[in-house]
């Protein structure tokens, strides 16, 4: 397996985690490693303004006493370290409350594929030296300035990592897997004083053979700062709101963390109730897969072993299930749907993976044309939402949107609505970018509270 030089000295480090758990009196444990590297340029005007190099090896052990939990991490994998860890460990979970819902997996639970042949994370080509990337942030930058109204280029960058990961457990557990990132952007100014305005455009693939080229990133966030150059605050009132693809997935990232498993495990939700009934309009879906190929947020497994598998959130405008991990599923009487995700130094806790919403069949500019006057959101700054209501307010800037086509740029507006009314009300266009772990296209949202001048 091609990653399978930079994942091979992770497994020894965790089984030595816990065979020291275990000598120390842990009834069962488990332990990941996680080893990174990355390298990333910025220039400006031309020259070299920042570059960092990064490497890091990361271990965690989390220990079971009984129903008692305990986690603690380090970057030193020396014997006597490890010793001392699985000790504190135990001495810390001896004296940590009884989590009637801590555990690891059964046995029965794991999942058989502990490797990731056939997501094609992994770039098997060279690793970019420095000097690739400062030309591909100096070819951004270059493309930015040479359009037309530009005044300035904030920043362009180029960026590429390689991160591994292991987890082993002592339910028999034992598996890993590495990713690779390669990343160009920038982020280009029009105007001058207050009337500056910026926008940016950023590119980031498994592949590096993949990635757009840096002209086009630089063109790209070139042409948005200048389209924003003159904006002035909208009108007040109610109007439809047209969400750009950029930024369309926030939406749904609200109705993600609304069906995950901490929220209705603590009844802190809007949608806690909401199981088998309505949430998105009829023929809409909403589908998680961590098995799409070249994907940044796929996963063979999860972080407590469990197989990652696809399946429907939302079905036909309807909510199928929750975002689990084994402790919230336990907490609920459920299954986990193996989503946990976790760091060194923390229990799991669930998260998604790839998402995708069902696409509609009009264009964004069809959209547009519908909505007639309105506001087309391209960025959302601050945000202000509660949890258990749903109610939703946000800055925004955009465009102002008279008889269908862009009249002129607006900032400092705010929008408002309840997010359970207007994810039932979303209009998806077809513009989703596939290769994002969000593929979520522009969505129109009816009747929404704008608040500008």
């Amino acid at each position: 397996m091609a990653d399978g030089h930079h994942t091979a000295p992770l497994a020894p480090v965790t089984e030595a985690l816990l065979a020291a758990a275990k000598a120390a009196g842990a009834e069962a444990a488990d332990a990941i490693a996680i080893e990174g590297r990355s390298v990333s340029i910025d220039v400006r005007k031309g020259g070299l303004e920042h570059a960092e190099r990064a490497e890091g090896l990361d271990i965690g052990l989390r220990v079971f006493i009984g129903q008692r939990q305990a986690c603690i991490s380090s970057s030193d994998t020396r014997p006597e370290t490890l010793e001392a860890m699985a000790k504190r460990a135990v001495a810390m979970a001896r004296e940590a409350p009884e989590d009637p819902y801590a555990g690891l997996a059964d046995p029965g639970q794991l999942a058989a594929n502990r490797s990731a042949e056939g997501l094609e994370l992994f770039d098997t080509a060279p690793e970019p030296d420095p000097a690739t990337l400062e030309e591909d942030a100096r070819r951004a930058e270059a493309a930015a300035m040479a359009v037309d109204g530009v005044t300035q280029v904030q920043s362009a960058s180029a960026a590429y990592g390689v991160q591994a990961v292991w987890l082993s457990a002592s339910n028999g557990f034992s598996g890993g897997y590495a990713r690779t990132s390669r990343h160009t952007s920038c982020v280009a100014i029009s105007g001058e004083g207050t009337g500056m305005e910026r926008d940016w455009c950023a590119e980031g693939r498994i592949f590096q053979a993949d990635l757009p080229s840096p002209e086009e990133v630089g063109r790209l966030a070139a042409e948005r700062a200048v389209a924003r150059h003159g904006a002035r605050r909208p009108r007040t009132g109610a109007f439809p709101v047209l969400y750009d693809e950029r930024i369309a997935g926030s939406l749904i990232g609200h109705l993600l963390g609304a069906i995950n498993g901490s929220a209705i495990a603590r009844g802190s939700s809007w949608l806690r109730d909401a199981l088998g009934e309505a949430v998105l309009p009829a023929g809409i879906s909403l589908r998680e897969d961590p098995l799409r190929p070249r994907r940044s947020g796929s996963r063979p497994f999860d972080a407590e072993g469990l197989p990652s598998r696809m399946r429907d959130l939302v079905a036909d405008g309807v909510l199928q299930g929750w975002v689990l991990d084994l402790a919230t599923a336990r907490k609920l009487g459920l299954e986990s749907t193996g989503n946990a995700v976790r760091g060194p130094s923390a229990p799991p806790t669930p998260s998604t993976s790839n998402v995708i919403l069902t696409q509609g069949t009009r264009s964004r500019a069809e959209l547009l044309a519908e909505m007639g006057t309105g506001l087309l959101v391209t960025s959302l700054i601050g945000s202000t939402i509660n949890s258990t209501t749903g109610d939703y307010s946000r800055g925004a800037s955009g465009f102002w949107v008279e008889n269908g086509e862009l009249a002129y740029p607006v900032n400092e507006c705010t929008i408002a609505g309840n997010l359970r009314e207007m994810l039932g009300r979303i209009i998806p266009a077809n513009d989703a970018r596939d290769h994002l772990t969000s593929v979520v296209p522009s969505l129109l949202v009816e009747g929404m509270t704008l608040a500008g001048e």
